[in-house]
């Protein structure tokens, strides 16, 4: 029952005033947060749905289960007009249309919209992740349980019934997913949900009297700690987005569980230690996290909408964070609709921030190099090793790895990028980024030099660098029309190498994550043998 902590703080706040909300309550950077995002989402309320019309501008009208979950914590927590109403009359909606049959895969998981037919069926298989998501279960449940904790003295003990009972089949559903069985990819090192599945697991155990539920969280949990205290490193490492789903779940495990549960006793260390190595890749000059990046939905944050930037807005507000003054307007802005549940934790998040890592991420603390690692069974032979060098302007980081997979532990190499350099142009940040192509690669960086070298590689071996476009360089032809730095290669590849471009419009390459890039790419000689390298020293002007 911690909800009468912020009860408390409310009142505090509203004392002597005649009107008063748990908005005022909260910061004014967490205000911003949750007023911001709540009046854009105002506009694609259906209210004679329940849901939010999909935040997705290419949906047609339809619907969006997960987003509308974010915004009912927001309705409860800005609680004007009809907004309790509204915001039980969504969660009602969403917990009658969650899955439950015990003999599916996904028992206790949600519709991705309403309008989609029944999963399972001849005309709409079971394709996890597509047809239906299993992370799914945490996102909403984790906000069910926000809801239960922070405003139970708005929802009635009809849709309080409503919310625990789909808790409870949420959990058994969870307690499926078992990493390579059926399609199935969930392991301890997928930071993000397997955080989420620990917490709702115990909470629910605690709140329902389930030992099982309780036990089974506990000990999931230990499992991720255990990882973790390896180097003190999530996982699922140095994600724009996923640092900050797993920094939300975290501040779970530490604000709603008693002192009894092992995510109570570790999570401030592990938010604390997160943190730590944030303050080490944030790049105030570029209002980025420089690489390597493990799950990246973009290459520069100034252009896509990333979960750390709501964070960064609400430790130090938004002009200092890497969004724009209309965040709805970037790339992958659907998550603007984790706004208010970001707002609601975030001045807990943000007590939990060490004074010289908020000092670092304001003002840029100099030239320094990072070294760290993390390892993410069974994916990896060996922990992988990061090294990042970052000075004025400038950031050069890499990661060296051995994995069964290719594209990292999500096998996608549109989103991991194990090599990353970005630098000021003067006219916005460019990048030059590895897309992975080996199971493996050892790197080095130093002040201004990366080096790549692929230990199983051979006369078919590729290294594929993506080049950002450039506002005064329309074309691009070769490593001379890059702006705002001289970039230098020497490699046992042919010396020769081919630029395609990749357009929304046309081009011999398809866009990634919405971003148009020139594509350096240099292949090896065809009788080659030996470890194909190569070496970049980059400088700038």
């Amino acid at each position: 029952m911690r909800y009468h902590g912020r009860l408390l703080a409310t009142l505090a706040v509203c004392a002597g005033q005649a009107s008063c909300s748990y908005v005022q309550s909260l910061s004014s950077n967490a205000q911003g947060v949750l007023n911001e995002s709540m009046s854009w989402m105002d506009g694609f309320y259906d209210t004679d749905a329940g849901y939010l019309y999909s935040l997705d501008a290419s949906a047609a009208l339809r619907h969006d289960t997960r987003s509308s979950a974010w915004y009912a914590i927001g309705l409860l927590a800005r609680n004007e007009g009809d907004d309790v109403a509204n915001a039980e009359k969504i969660l009602t909606a969403i917990v009658d249309g969650q899955y439950k049959d015990p003999a599916e895969q996904w028992f206790g998981d949600y519709q991705k919209e309403p309008e989609e037919p029944y999963v399972g069926t001849e005309a709409y298989p079971a394709d996890i992740y597509d047809s239906w998501d299993p992370n799914w279960r945490g996102f909403i449940g984790t906000t069910l349980i926000i809801g239960l904790e922070e405003f139970p003295y708005l929802l009635s003990k009809s849709v309080t019934d409503l919310i625990l009972e789909s808790l409870h089949n949420s959990t058994v559903g969870d307690s499926y997913r078992v990493g390579g069985v059926d399609d199935d990819n969930l392991y301890p090192a997928y930071s993000n949900p397997s955080i989420m599945r620990a917490f709702v697991s115990g909470w629910t155990g605690r709140r329902l009297n389930d030992s099982n539920f309780t036990m089974a969280g506990e000990q999931y949990a230990q499992e991720i700690v255990d990882l973790f205290t390896r180097a003190d490193t999530l996982s699922e490492f140095n994600s724009g987005t996923y640092t900050g789903v797993s920094l939300f779940g975290l501040t779970l495990w530490a604000k709603y569980l008693p002192a009894d549960s092992i995510m109570t006793q570790y999570g401030e260390r592990m938010i604390k230690a997160t943190w730590e190595a944030v303050g080490q890749l944030w790049h105030p000059e570029l209002k980025n996290m420089a690489g390597p990046w493990d799950r990246s939905y973009g290459f520069d944050m100034n252009r896509y909408f990333s979960l750390m930037a709501l964070w960064f807005w609400i430790i130090m507000g938004k002009e200092k964070s890497s969004l724009i003054s209309r965040p709805q307007i970037m790339s992958h802005s659907a998550d603007f609709a984790y706004g208010p549940l970001f707002a609601v934790l975030g001045e807990f998040q943000a007590s939990l921030v060490p004074e010289d890592v908020l000092n670092a991420l304001q003002e840029f603390r100099g030239e320094h190099i990072f070294n760290s690692s993390t390892f993410s069974p069974p994916f990896d032979a060996y922990p992988r090793n990061i090294t990042t060098w970052l000075a004025s302007n400038i950031s050069i980081g890499a990661e060296t790895f051995d994995e069964n997979v290719i594209g990292g532990p999500a096998i996608n190499p549109s989103t991991f990028n194990p090599a990353v350099v970005q630098w000021n142009t003067g006219k916005g940040v460019g990048f030059i980024t590895l897309h992975a192509s080996e199971n493996a690669t050892t790197t080095a960086v130093s002040p201004g030099h990366l080096e790549l070298s692929y230990p199983y590689g051979n006369s078919s071996s590729i290294f594929s660098f993506l080049v950002s476009t450039f506002a005064g360089k329309r074309d691009v032809s070769s490593w001379a029309d890059v702006q705002g730095a001289n970039v230098s290669i020497s490699t046992n590849a042919n010396a020769s190498y081919s630029v395609t471009f990749a357009g929304a419009y046309g081009g011999q390459d398809e866009v990634i994550n919405d971003f148009e890039f020139w594509n350096f790419t240099y292949s090896m000689p065809a009788n080659f043998s030996g470890v194909p390298k190569v070496e970049l020293d980059i400088e700038l002007w």
